[in-house]
């Protein structure tokens, strides 16, 4: 444990607990931040990170227990009376109106006014000042629909500076961000330190925390499990803090002989990259991963398999079996499941129960002339939660409640009830944390043991490297190379992703 800080804390939590029906979310959890400090808070999904953050921010009220700011206890009703506290949160979907300028949205509800009426002039030159704080080179007058995702996390700063904001809370910041857009967030961060605002930082990508991080505060099951100091922020602490348990052996791949082409590609082209065909195969019991940059077409081909986007050209077969497919039932009837990278908009209904999630792709299988058989989507969702380990008091609870790792193993449960011949899998652990990824890695290696083929996307390389029995390595829509597991380095596989050398320079 670090020693007690010098000089009074920024901001000081003690004793906050929080239950909701079910669920104890937090209890007794204490935490300090330091003017001009990054402390990031770390722990596995459903640790209570989110819920601690949302208290904070003024999003949630604390069931017991005390927050100060500056010595000073403060109760937030609302996330304005945290705003005026001098905190802010920015989430991890951000939230900006498209179709407003850049400096509409920073003060989106403080516009300031001259004689009643909307002052622009002062919003552009009020804007352009926070912009330059941050190093962003923008005209204000730019309409958010036209930036970058890290730009936009960039305008979500400048937003959050414009209220005077002394406690910056970042939530998975990253996330969604390119490697060069997250190296400019972390120079950007480093500045607001310099400049004395705090930063509270959470994130899973434990090389980020250790990049980044003045201290680190580590919850676990929703109750402290022990502060790091800088000299002690390791791989190897966090992990111990974060789990609990040992998890030196991450990934958890048995290769063994591939069974016979469950899917065929041949000249396939995607609306995306068109001038380009595609041609591979993935057989019953292997794993497959896509490499490649951001924009290389990687998701484009899963959605293209799955019937999401319409190919240009080409033919697709299941086992042997030439398939059309003109939407996502063409490709589940034939036995294509794909677990998107967007879960919360397109892999779950955060509204509906989990239960009534599992059931969703196999209603049609499971209905009685017409009717839901409801004992049969009882015994299915028992049996998926079962087998995947769900951590929740029923499945008749929200699944909007679930941590994102347990949300993700809903939606692997909805597609395999359906026991599909291949699973697409878009990023299946982004946003989740070590302890949850290491169960969806064992998940994988027991689906291809038992003949699923699995096709699956990562921006990962570790990932790509320690699941995969080939890898396919993509740049700007085309297959620039293919690697076997004993040819798999991170240099084979960034040479081919950036178009440095054919794969036969690679493989000598």
């Amino acid at each position: 444990m670090p020693a007690a800080p010098q000089s009074q804390p920024r901001l000081q939590v003690e004793g906050i607990s929080k239950s909701f029906p079910g669920v104890r979310a937090l209890q007794n959890v204490e935490m300090h931040l330091q003017q001009g400090e990054v402390l990031s808070v770390v722990g596995e999904n459903g640790a209570g990170k989110s819920t601690l953050m949302k208290i904070l921010a003024g999003v949630q009220r604390q069931d017991s227990g005390s927050v100060r700011v500056d010595g000073k206890t403060v109760s937030f009703a609302s996330v304005s009376d945290a705003m005026d506290a001098g905190i802010a949160l920015i989430h991890q979907e951000l939230n900006l109106a498209d179709n407003l300028t850049i400096g509409a949205n920073i003060f989106l509800g403080r516009e300031p006014r001259r004689l009643g009426l909307i002052d622009e002039r002062a919003i552009h030159r009020e804007s352009a000042r926070f912009l330059k704080r941050i190093g962003l080179s923008l005209d204000p007058g730019t309409l958010v629909q036209d930036l970058t995702t890290g730009q936009q996390q960039m305008v979500e700063i400048a937003k959050a500076l414009s209220i005077d904001a002394r406690v910056l809370i970042m939530d998975e910041p990253t996330s969604s961000l390119s490697a060069a857009e997250s190296e400019r967030l972390f120079d950007v961060i480093r500045d607001l330190r310099s400049q004395g605002v705090s930063i509270v930082y959470i994130s899973h990508r434990l090389a980020e925390v250790q990049e980044l991080s003045d201290r680190v505060t580590v919850l676990r099951d929703g109750e402290l499990a022990g502060h790091l100091a800088e000299d002690q922020i390791t791989h190897g602490n966090l992990v111990r803090l974060m789990v609990g348990r040992d998890v030196s052996r991450v990934f958890s791949r048995t290769p063994f002989p591939a069974g016979k082409v469950a899917v065929e590609v041949r000249g396939l082209r995607t609306s995306t990259w068109p001038a380009h065909e595609l041609n591979f195969a993935v057989h019953s019991g292997e794993i497959v991963g896509i490499a490649g940059l951001v924009g290389a077409g990687r998701t484009e081909v899963l959605r293209t398999l799955f019937g999401a986007d319409a190919p240009l050209s080409g033919e697709i077969r299941i086992r042997g079996q030439k398939l059309t497919v003109t939407s996502p039932v063409d490709a589940i009837e034939s036995g294509i499941a794909l677990v998107p990278e967007d879960r919360k908009q397109q892999g779950v209904v955060l509204d509906m129960t989990i239960r009534e999630n599992i059931s969703l792709a196999s209603i049609h299988r499971t209905a009685r002339s017409g009717f839901m058989n409801f004992a049969a989507e009882r015994r299915q969702s028992a049996d998926m939660c079962e087998q995947l380990r769900v951590k929740a008091p029923a499945d008749t609870i929200r699944t909007g409640n679930l941590s994102g790792g347990n949300q993700q193993k809903v939606v692997l449960g909805k597609w395999l009830s359906m026991k599909p011949h291949l699973l697409l899998l878009d990023e299946p652990t982004r946003g989740i944390d070590i302890g949850a990824k290491q169960e969806i890695y064992q998940l994988m290696d027991r689906l291809a043991a038992e003949g699923i083929a699995i096709l699956f996307v990562s921006s990962e390389l570790e990932e790509i490297m320690g699941l995969s029995d080939r890898v396919i390595i993509m740049h700007e829509g085309c297959i620039t190379g293919e690697l076997s597991r004993d040819q798999l380095t991170e240099q084979a596989i960034m040479t081919l992703a950036t178009r440095q050398a054919s794969a036969a320079n690679v493989q000598n």
